[in-house]
Protein backbone atom coordinates (compact mmCIF):
# COMPACT_ATOMS: atom_id res chain seq x y z
CA UNK A 1 0.00 0.00 0.00
CA UNK A 2 1.50 3.63 -1.19
CA UNK A 3 0.53 6.79 0.26
CA UNK A 4 -1.62 7.44 -2.64
CA UNK A 5 -3.87 4.88 -1.68
CA UNK A 6 -4.18 5.75 1.97
CA UNK A 7 -4.11 9.41 0.80
CA UNK A 8 -7.24 8.96 -1.90
CA UNK A 9 -8.82 6.26 0.99
CA UNK A 10 -8.98 9.37 3.49
CA UNK A 11 -10.09 11.89 0.87
CA UNK A 12 -13.27 9.46 0.08
CA UNK A 13 -13.56 9.00 3.51
CA UNK A 14 -14.09 12.96 3.91
CA UNK A 15 -16.22 13.03 1.05
CA UNK A 16 -17.97 10.80 2.66
CA UNK A 17 -18.33 12.40 6.25
CA UNK A 18 -19.57 15.82 4.64
CA UNK A 19 -22.51 14.21 2.70
CA UNK A 20 -23.48 13.05 6.42
CA UNK A 21 -23.22 16.32 7.65
CA UNK A 22 -25.43 17.60 5.17
CA UNK A 23 -27.49 15.20 5.38
CA UNK A 24 -28.03 15.83 9.30
CA UNK A 25 -28.78 19.50 7.62
CA UNK A 26 -31.15 18.71 5.46
CA UNK A 27 -33.13 16.24 8.27
CA UNK A 28 -33.54 19.59 10.78
CA UNK A 29 -34.11 22.00 7.99
CA UNK A 30 -35.57 19.94 4.97
CA UNK A 31 -33.90 22.54 2.75
CA UNK A 32 -33.70 20.91 -0.73
CA UNK A 33 -29.79 22.77 -0.95
CA UNK A 34 -28.19 20.23 1.89
CA UNK A 35 -29.89 17.38 0.28
CA UNK A 36 -28.34 17.62 -3.00
CA UNK A 37 -24.85 18.85 -1.34
CA UNK A 38 -25.22 15.43 0.71
CA UNK A 39 -25.51 13.71 -2.39
CA UNK A 40 -23.12 15.51 -4.44
CA UNK A 41 -20.82 14.64 -1.69
CA UNK A 42 -21.72 10.97 -1.49
CA UNK A 43 -21.25 10.93 -5.95
CA UNK A 44 -17.70 12.12 -5.00
CA UNK A 45 -16.89 9.65 -2.20
CA UNK A 46 -18.01 6.55 -4.38
CA UNK A 47 -16.01 8.10 -7.04
CA UNK A 48 -12.83 8.68 -5.19
CA UNK A 49 -13.37 5.25 -3.63
CA UNK A 50 -13.71 3.29 -6.90
CA UNK A 51 -10.60 5.17 -8.12
CA UNK A 52 -8.99 3.55 -4.83
CA UNK A 53 -9.70 0.35 -4.73
CA UNK A 54 -9.94 -0.57 -8.33
CA UNK A 55 -6.87 -0.84 -10.31
CA UNK A 56 -7.80 1.26 -13.02
CA UNK A 57 -4.90 2.35 -15.40
CA UNK A 58 -4.78 6.40 -15.98
CA UNK A 59 -5.98 5.50 -19.65
CA UNK A 60 -9.28 4.45 -18.74
CA UNK A 61 -10.18 6.26 -15.63
CA UNK A 62 -12.31 8.74 -18.07
CA UNK A 63 -15.73 7.57 -17.53
CA UNK A 64 -15.07 7.20 -13.05
CA UNK A 65 -15.15 11.23 -13.32
CA UNK A 66 -18.57 11.09 -14.76
CA UNK A 67 -19.36 10.65 -11.20
CA UNK A 68 -17.38 13.97 -10.48
CA UNK A 69 -19.30 15.79 -13.21
CA UNK A 70 -22.41 14.31 -11.85
CA UNK A 71 -21.76 15.52 -8.88
CA UNK A 72 -21.05 19.12 -9.60
CA UNK A 73 -23.82 19.47 -12.12
CA UNK A 74 -26.32 18.70 -9.29
CA UNK A 75 -25.22 21.02 -7.15
CA UNK A 76 -25.29 23.89 -10.16
CA UNK A 77 -28.53 22.55 -10.40
CA UNK A 78 -29.65 22.71 -6.42
CA UNK A 79 -28.15 26.23 -6.59
CA UNK A 80 -29.98 27.55 -9.51
CA UNK A 81 -33.41 26.15 -8.45
CA UNK A 82 -32.73 27.80 -4.91
CA UNK A 83 -31.65 31.06 -6.73
CA UNK A 84 -34.83 30.97 -8.48
CA UNK A 85 -37.56 30.01 -5.29
CA UNK A 86 -35.73 32.95 -3.39
CA UNK A 87 -36.59 35.27 -6.60
CA UNK A 88 -39.81 34.13 -6.59
CA UNK A 89 -40.90 35.56 -3.13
Amino acid sequence: MTLYDFLSGAVAFGFLVCGLFFLRYWHRSRDGLFLAFALAFALLGVGQSILALADIPTEERGAIYLFRLTAFLLILFAIYRKNRVSAGN
